[in-house]
């Protein structure tokens, strides 16, 4: 039987799927060019729901990607619902972190996957732009960052997270350039 392709998935499907991505993601971080196979085999799925997920390597590894995109853009909302703008801007800089770190070690998978003639483009970071959008908007509005920052101008001065590579002392690197921007986004705000 055929399933419609936008036909939700039913919740054990979606279980597998994530499944799936989540041990993808530690694996070809590990390894870029580890095996299909072993990855279905440690995500305890077989073969056949491996392929009808995944066809190819190319798929897996832009679906990883947006994945965690989504992820990270999902969480701008709930952070601005559960602390101070300010502090949720902080926060979600740090997933961002997070995400770029994930993608340095994606980042030769995505390059194996991608350098196909003809393959996939990779995806534009919408979601990540839209959630800056939504965190810089509510800083702007409670006074806490100087006025008129754009989200191309937010990614543009954190886009140094991308050249860290992913070694034992990312995090206090990685903290002290988004320190920087903090700071930098502060001066001039409308109360200090």
């Amino acid at each position: 039987m055929q399933h419609h392709k936008d036909a939700p998935l039913r919740s054990d499907a979606q279980r597998n799927r994530e499944r799936i991505l989540d041990v993808a993601l530690a694996e070809l971080t590990r390894r870029p060019d580890v095996p299909l196979s072993a990855i279905a085999r440690k995500a305890g799925v077989g073969q056949g729901t491996f392929y009808r997920n995944f066809p190819n390597r190319e798929t897996l590894v832009l679906e990883l990607y947006r994945h965690e995109m989504r992820q990270v853009a999902d969480s701008a909302a709930p952070l601005l619902q559960a602390l101070p703008p300010q502090q949720a801007l902080r926060t979600w800089m740090d997933r961002l972190a997070e995400f770029a770190m994930a993608k340095a070690g994606l980042a030769d998978a995505i390059r194996l996957a991608t350098s196909t003639p003809g393959g996939p483009a990779k995806p534009a970071p919408t979601p990540v732009t839209e959630a800056a959008e939504l965190l810089l908007r509510a800083n702007e509005e409670a006074g806490t960052i100087r006025p008129g920052v754009t989200s191309d101008d937010f990614l543009l001065a954190i886009a140094g997270l991308w050249q860290i590579t992913p070694s034992e002392d990312w995090r206090p690197r990685a903290a002290r350039l988004l320190d920087l921007v903090m700071d930098g986004l502060r001066a001039g705000a409308a109360r200090p």
